[in-house]
C-alpha cells in the first residue's frame, strides 16, 4: 500500500474508532435529560444538564494541559484512556448515584480535552496541505454516522412510551464504547461561538424539548431519536460533500461557511416559532404550552437536519483550517481550539442549570 494510502486508512479507521464510541456516548448526551426526570429518586438526583455544565467547564481547563499529556504519552495511548473514561460515564447509568455521576462528569471533562485534542494531532500527522479538507470531511462524515445508529434504537424503543427508566440498554452502550479502544490501538502506523452554542443545542437541549412536546402525542419521546437520526443524516452530507469533494471547490471555505450561517438562521427560527418556551426545563408530564404556531413534527425533523448539516458546514472548515495553518505544533492548536469552543458551551449550559 502506498504512503499515502496507509494515511487515508488510518483517517478512516480514526473515523470508525470516534463513530462507534459516540453511538454510544452521543446516544447517551441526547437523551441523558429526559431519562433522569424519569428515575430521579432518593438515591439520585442529578441533572443532565449540571452534568453537561462541569463536563465542559473541566473540558475548557483541561485543554491547557492536554497538549503536555500526548507529549508524554502519545496520541495513540491518550485516545485508549480517554475511551476508557467515556465508558465508565455511560456505565454510570446502570446503577446512577449522584456522587458517581458527577465525579465522572469532572473526569469526562479531562479525558474529552485530551482526546479531541489527540484526534486533531493524529489528523494532521496523517495529512497533507491538499488532503486536510478531503480528511477532515471524511473523518466528520463517519464519526456522524453514530448519531445515526444511536438514535434508530431509541425511535424504535421509545415510541409510545411516555415514562422511561435506566434500563435503556446500558451495557450495550458501553460495549460499544469498548470497542472503540480496540479500534484506536491500530490507528497511525475564528467562527468559535455559533458552532460551540449550535453543538450544545443540538447535542442536549432540542431532543429533550422535543421528547417535551405532549402536543406530539405519544410518541414524543421516540421523536428524540428520530430527530438525532436527522441529525446525522445533514452531517453525514456536509461532511461528505464539503469534506470529500474539497478539490473541486474553486471557491474556498467562505461559501460553505455562509451555507451553515443561513441553515441555522433557518432552523432555529423555526424552532422559534414551532417549540414552546419551558420545553427544556418541562416536568416529566412534557409542557402544555404552545409556541407560535401549530406544534408541527414535520417542521420539528426538517430543523433537526437543518442543524446537522449546518454544523457540518462549520466544522468541517474549522478542523481543516486549523490542520493547515499550525500543522507543526497541531496538538496546541487544537487544544486551544476546543478551549475557546468549551468555554462557549459552558456558559451556555451554566445559563440553563440556572
Amino acid at each position: 500500500m502506498s504512503p499515502e494510502g496507509k494515511t487515508l486508512l488510518n483517517i478512516i479507521i480514526l473515523g470508525l474508532g470516534f463513530m462507534v464510541m459516540f453511538t454510544a456516548f452521543g446516544t447517551c448526551g441526547n437523551i441523558e435529560q429526559t431519562v433522569i426526570k424519569s428515575f430521579n429518586s432518593t438515591e439520585f438526583h442529578g441533572s443532565g444538564y449540571t452534568s453537561m455544565a462541569i463536563i465542559y467547564a473541566v473540558f475548557s481547563a483541561s485543554n491547557l494541559i492536554a497538549p503536555s499529556v500526548i507529549a508524554v504519552i502519545g496520541p495513540q495511548l491518550s485516545l485508549f484512556f480517554s475511551g476508557l473514561v467515556y465508558s465508565g460515564y455511560i456505565a454510570v447509568f446502570i446503577h446512577p448515584y449522584t456522587s458517581s455521576f458527577y465525579t465522572l462528569s469532572v473526569l469526562l471533562g479531562i479525558a474529552a480535552a485530551v482526546l479531541w485534542t489527540a484526534q486533531g494531532n493524529l489528523l494532521t500527522i496523517n495529512s497533507k496541505d491538499s488532503t486536510i479538507g478531503r480528511n477532515s470531511g471524511i473523518f466528520w462524515a463517519l464519526m456522524q454516522f453514530s448519531l445515526f445508529f444511536g438514535n434508530l434504537y431509541i425511535y424504535f424503543a421509545w415510541r409510545g412510551k411516555s415514562h422511561i427508566t435506566s434500563d435503556f440498554t446500558v451495557l450495550s452502550l458501553v460495549f460499544l464504547s469498548y470497542f472503540f479502544l480496540q479500534e484506536l490501538l491500530s490507528v497511525f502506523s475564528f467562527g468559535l461561538c455559533p458552532s460551540s452554542l449550535e453543538l450544545t443545542f443540538y447535542s442536549g437541549v432540542y431532543g429533550t424539548c422535543l421528547g417535551a412536546m405532549t402536543q406530539f402525542g405519544h410518541d414524543a419521546k421516540g421523536l428524540i431519536g428520530l430527530s438525532g437520526i436527522l441529525i446525522g443524516v445533514g452531517e453525514i452530507l456536509g461532511g461528505g460533500v464539503f469534506g470529500i469533494l474539497d478539490k473541486c471547490n474553486r471557491f474556498g471555505r467562505n461559501p460553505v461557511v455562509f451555507l451553515g450561517l443561513f441553515t441555522h438562521i433557518v432552523a432555529f427560527y423555526l424552532i422559534f416559532l414551532n417549540i414552546a418556551s419551558d420545553a427544556p426545563v418541562a416536568p416529566e408530564e412534557g409542557t402544555q404550552m404552545q409556541a407560535f404556531i401549530q406544534p408541527s413534527v414535520t417542521v420539528a425533523l426538517i430543523c433537526s437536519f437543518l442543524l446537522g448539516l449546518g454544523d457540518s458546514c462549520f466544522n468541517t472548515q474549522l478542523i481543516s483550517i486549523v490542520g493547515f495553518l499550525f500543522r507543526d505544533d497541531s496538538a496546541s492548536a487544537f487544544a486551544v481550539f476546543k478551549f475557546v469552543q468549551k468555554n462557549v458551551l459552558n456558559i451556555f449550559w451554566g445559563e440553563k442549570k440556572l
